[in-house]
């Protein structure tokens, strides 16, 4: 399971050398966060399009950086985040109007699309698009900030995708992967691999005043390779 960082819990005073030190810990991909202050629960306010070229220009073209769009009109400002260097864009179900549009638009572009589901919306509403996404991004709290505490409940969820994904990539198609996303620890890692999740998403756990990224990774691993 590959293990990538949001940055949302991060010092953007120092984001520079954070992301220096996770380049260091030999980490390739970058989750963004994006929350427009209007969608998610607690309404705040994260960063745009600026920040993310930024990072791009940091980084450079080796880096996958993806875009988990957290607000109301995705379907209409899709093109700022590629242009800003993203290389995948997630967009949430339940704030989509036409998601095989969206999908087609973001193939069209160059890049690849994602589709991501909150805690409760059934997997039925993603479902009927799996065929052409590249990625599926599985909620395990409640969009709106960090350091949340993880959702165990959304097991079923997960693996039902991984048994939709599999049957999928058997029969010749498109090898969608899969990603969980919230309160993922050292502890729980091993928990959601065993449920068939190709990527998942650490914040707090890897971005934290306990230990340089390189060592909180390190454990991660450690759980990883006991299980």
């Amino acid at each position: 399971m590959e293990i990538t960082p949001s940055i949302l819990t991060a010092d953007f005073t120092i984001l520079g050398e954070v992301l220096d030190d996770a380049l260091e810990a030999d980490i390739r991909w970058i989750h963004l966060d994006v929350m427009d202050g209007n969608w998610v629960v607690n309404r705040t306010i994260t960063f745009g399009p600026a920040l993310i070229r930024s990072i791009r220009n940091r980084l450079g073209d080796d880096v996958v950086l993806d875009c988990h769009l957290m607000i109301t009109n995705a379907e209409e400002t899709w093109s700022q985040y590629v242009d800003a260097g993203v290389n995948l864009v997630i967009a949430h179900i339940e704030a989509v109007q036409d998601p095989a549009a969206l999908i087609d638009s973001l193939h069209a572009a160059g890049v690849e699309a994602g589709l991501v589901l909150n805690p409760d919306t059934p997997v039925d509403m993603v479902l009927p698009y799996l065929p052409n996404l590249d990625l599926v991004l599985v909620m395990s709290v409640v969009p709106g900030k960090g350091g949340q505490s993880f959702m165990p409940e959304v097991e079923e969820k997960v693996r039902c995708f991984r048994k939709a994904i599999d049957q999928q990539i058997s029969g010749g198609g498109r090898q969608t992967r899969l990603m969980i996303d919230g309160g993922i620890k050292a502890h729980n890692a091993a928990q959601v691999a065993d449920w068939g999740v190709d990527i998942a998403v650490v914040g707090s756990g890897l971005i934290n005043d306990k230990g340089s990224i390189a060592e909180n990774l390190a454990e991660i691993h450690a759980e990883l390779d006991q299980s």
